[in-house]
C-alpha cells in the first residue's frame, strides 16, 4: 500500500479526523464550527468527520461532549470511534470493582462530576466504587450509554485506516483486536514498515501532530493544552484545520 506521500482518500469525499477530546466541549464545538466554515469556503460533494475516541475523562464536561456528539452524528456525516477511556467507562459501569478502578484513577472522577455524581466522601477520599457505579448508572442518560456501546472500533477510507490507538504490526487490519485498536503503543509507534494503510490515530500524546510515512498521530493533549487537532484528507491532499482555516501538510519526498 502507498505510504503517506502517495496515499489517497476516496474521490469526492473529504475526511476530517479529530483527536482525543477528553471532556473539552468548548474545543469540540470550536472544531465543529471550523469544519462548517471550511465546507462553506471549500465546498465538497461529500464529507465525513471521524472522531478518534477518548471523549470522556480528565476534562470538565464529558457529559456535554457525549451529548454534542450524539446530536452532531444524527445526520450521518459524523462517526465516533472507541477510545480506551470510553471502553473503561463502560466496564466500570458494568462492574464497578477494583478490577476496573483504572477508570477512576485516570480521569473518571471528572466524568462522574460532569454527570452530577459526587465522587468523594467528606473527609474520607473516594467513595466506594460500587456506590459510585450505582450513582453513575442512575445519572447516565440511556442515550449516552447507547452512544458508548455503539462506538466503532475502526474505520477505513481509501489508503487511510482510522483507529484510536493504532494497530499491531504484522496482523491484517481486518483482524485487529479491540484492545490493540484502543490501547496499543509499542510496537506500533516504533514500526517503520507498511501497515497495509496509513494509520490515523490518537492516544499517544505529542506536543505537535506526529507525521510519519506510515502513520499520523493527532493527540495533542487537548484537555490540558487547549489544542484539539483536526486532520483533513481529500483525494491526494493532506492538511490541517487551523484557526485561520485549511493549511496543507507537507510530506517528505
Amino acid at each position: 500500500m502507498p505510504l503517506l506521500k502517495d496515499a489517497r482518500g476516496p474521490e469526492g469525499l473529504r475526511l476530517y479526523a479529530i483527536g482525543d477530546v477528553h471532556g473539552r466541549l468548548d474545543l469540540l464545538r470550536a472544531r465543529h464550527a471550523a469544519i462548517a466554515t471550511d465546507l462553506v469556503r471549500r465546498p465538497v460533494r461529500a464529507f465525513r468527520v471521524i472522531h478518534l475516541g477518548d471523549y470522556v475523562d480528565r476534562g470538565p464536561d464529558s457529559a456535554g461532549v457525549i451529548a454534542a456528539l450524539i446530536e452532531f452524528c444524527r445526520d450521518g456525516d459524523g462517526v465516533c470511534l472507541a477510545g480506551n477511556h470510553d471502553v473503561w467507562m463502560l466496564r466500570f459501569l458494568a462492574k464497578p470493582t477494583a478490577a476496573n478502578s483504572a477508570w477512576t484513577d485516570f480521569g473518571g472522577v471528572e466524568t462522574l462530576i460532569s454527570y452530577g455524581v459526587s465522587p468523594y466522601a467528606r473527609g474520607m477520599g473516594l467513595r466506594p466504587l460500587k456506590a459510585l457505579g450505582k450513582d453513575l448508572r442512575a445519572a447516565l442518560p440511556p442515550e449516552h450509554e447507547a452512544f458508548l456501546r455503539g462506538l466503532r472500533a475502526c474505520e477505513r477510507h481509501g489508503d487511510y485506516f482510522f483507529a484510536h490507538a493504532g494497530v499491531r504490526p504484522g496482523r491484517a487490519l481486518e483482524r485487529q483486536s479491540l484492545s490493540d485498536l484502543t490501547e496499543i503503543r509499542e510496537p506500533f509507534l516504533s514500526e517503520q514498515g507498511d501497515f497495509g494503510a496509513v494509520v490515523v490515530h490518537g492516544h499517544t500524546v505529542t506536543p505537535e501532530p506526529c507525521v510519519k510515512p506510515n502513520r499520523i498521530g493527532i493527540d495533542t493533549k487537548a484537555y490540558a493544552s487547549g489544542v484539539l487537532t483536526c486532520l483533513v484528507l481529500e483525494g491526494a491532499e493532506k492538511g490541517w484545520l487551523t484557526p485561520e482555516g485549511y493549511a496543507p501538510l507537507m510530506c517528505e519526498a
